[in-house]
């Protein structure tokens, strides 16, 4: 066979082989006579391709009358469950509790106020001022209450110039400069113009009265239009039953609209009853009546009484100790304990809270006692400080501390912002109150500034919906020893409660529906 004949016998071999074994690549051969890469393929004899039902079929066994009840069944079952979710959804709003109205709250009302009196010894001036407005933001401070500052000799009328910065305390700009730095961290700033403030007698003599008020009235247009948020003065008892008073409410509170920012004018009032207190609420026409009820009615008792009568009004009240004077509360709180205890009394009570400044960490001393910082900066290690100044800056920083949590807690706890007040206890050195609202946490405050340890029986008066739990959660706790009485977070019972002297606690506890 010749070598042509060989090439063609190749050929036909291999367009004999099966073409399920046709190779795919390579020119290998592979084990069992088939080259590498080889495939087999399956053919299907049939392929059966479902296109589904015709639009004739699928109309004639929609028509049938299985699908015909099937259609209905479901069509009613549909608008049922609709029906039972809409009266169900009716049902759950009828019978939840409806949510009582919030008050209307003004910028004075949402935190605590801060007077400086003293620029020089608060921070070296009004500059100083403005350099100390993130402690101020730390402490949830709403207002500040500056001054007075303007120019006076005691008890010289001719020589008041209300417009005119004591030149020891600052200046116009740096006052301006101040205010748009605490408008900017949400603070507002009022300004005591308390005419003679260095003297006895705050408005001079009553034939003096009209040149005074026509003074004052300038001065409040002046300091207003420079972006000052409220004018304060002392003794409303005395200004407002003078002719020109009326001027100066026009002034402060004219122009009062739903989109502008609310001025404060703000009075102070000192040795007068609770009751003339609220007189002066509904007649003298100023928002917010600062009163020393607190420093000067020193039993439970008569403090209980004086909050019975003013809890109505207390988003026209304002509480203090040694606020009226313009002094540290240390002057009635001898101890750090009792500091941190008229702290939790002031942030509970109904009204607004007012300190002076210092107040926070316990500042003793008198009038012009120079304000003490960083007091929660710890020494630098290896310098020499004395174990007794140590001791006071540990103190001043646990009181700071606890003046900051409970200034935040009031400023989010609807029951302490605006809640409704309740009184549960009171005897010669302790009370105790209970303050909620609506459907918001409840809280009760106890306090015991004697000098013996008192056992509190708390029990409220029937008042439909409002009755006492069990027990109820330790939020705050000022102890006055190293051991915890009342360890923060845990369940005490309000069957009876002891406390030791100068020891105050914050219960919590649900609303119960």
């Amino acid at each position: 066979m010749n070598k042509d004949t060989e090439i063609d016998m190749k050929e036909v071999e291999l367009n004999e082989l099966d073409p399920e074994k046709q190779p795919m690549t390579g020119d290998g051969q592979a084990a069992g006579g088939e080259k590498n890469g080889s495939v087999k393929l399956k053919v299907p004899e049939d392929e059966v391709t479902f296109t589904g039902l015709s639009k004739e079929e699928l109309m004639k066994v929609a028509g049938t009358p299985g699908w015909v009840r099937t259609r209905w069944v479901l069509l009613v079952l549909f608008w049922l469950g609709w029906v039972g979710m809409l009266a169900g959804a009716i049902v759950i709003i009828v019978q939840a509790p409806r949510c009582k109205p919030i008050p209307e709250m003004n910028w004075w009302n949402e935190g605590p106020l801060y007077q400086i009196s003293d620029l020089i010894a608060f921070s070296d001036g009004m500059e100083g001022v403005g350099a100390k407005l993130d402690d101020m933001n730390q402490l949830k401070v709403k207002g500040l209450v500056l001054g007075p500052l303007h120019t006076i000799q005691v008890d010289k009328p001719e020589t008041l110039d209300f417009q005119t910065i004591n030149p020891t305390q600052g200046n116009e700009k740096e006052l301006i400069t101040v205010l748009e730095k605490a408008h900017k961290k949400g603070i507002s700033v009022v300004l005591d113009l308390t005419p003679n403030y260095l003297g006895a007698a705050s408005w001079f003599t009553p034939t003096d009265s009209g040149d005074v008020i026509d003074k004052l009235n300038a001065a409040a247009e002046h300091w207003l239009r420079l972006g000052v948020d409220g004018i304060k003065v002392s003794d409303i008892g005395i200004a407002s039953n003078y002719q020109e008073w009326s001027k100066l409410q026009a002034v402060v509170q004219g122009n009062r609209t739903e989109d502008t920012k609310k001025r404060v004018l703000m009075g102070v009032v000192k040795g007068v009853s609770a009751g003339m207190v609220s007189q002066l609420v509904n007649t003298t026409g100023v928002d917010l009546v600062l009163s020393d009820l607190l420093s000067s009615n020193i039993g439970g008792v008569e403090r209980i009484k004086d909050m019975d009568t003013l809890h109505s009004q207390q988003r026209s009240l304002g509480w203090g100790l040694g606020a009226t004077k313009r002094v540290q509360l240390s002057k009635v709180a001898k101890t750090q304990s009792l500091i941190r205890l008229y702290h939790l009394l002031l942030f509970t009570m109904p009204g607004t809270p007012v300190f002076t400044y210092g107040d926070e960490i316990g500042l003793q001393g008198v009038n012009s006692t120079k304000m003490v910082w960083d007091v929660e900066k710890e020494p630098v290690e290896g310098a020499a400080v004395s174990e007794a100044a140590e001791a006071e800056r540990k103190e001043q920083a646990v009181s700071r501390k606890w003046f900051r949590s409970l200034s935040e807690l009031r400023g989010k706890e609807r029951s302490l912002l605006h809640g409704d007040y309740y009184p549960l206890y009171s005897s010669a050195s302790s009370l105790s109150f209970l303050r909620l609202w609506d459907q918001s946490e409840r809280y009760i405050t106890a306090v015991n500034w004697g000098e013996q340890p008192e056992t509190l029986k708390l029990s409220l008066a029937p008042t439909e919906g409002v009755e006492l739990p069990e027990t109820a959660k330790v939020r705050f706790s000022a102890e006055t020893n190293s051991t915890a009485d009342f360890p923060v977070d845990s369940t005490i019972s309000l069957d009876k409660i002891t406390l030791q002297p100068g020891q105050a606690i914050l219960l919590q506890f649900p609303y119960m529906g």
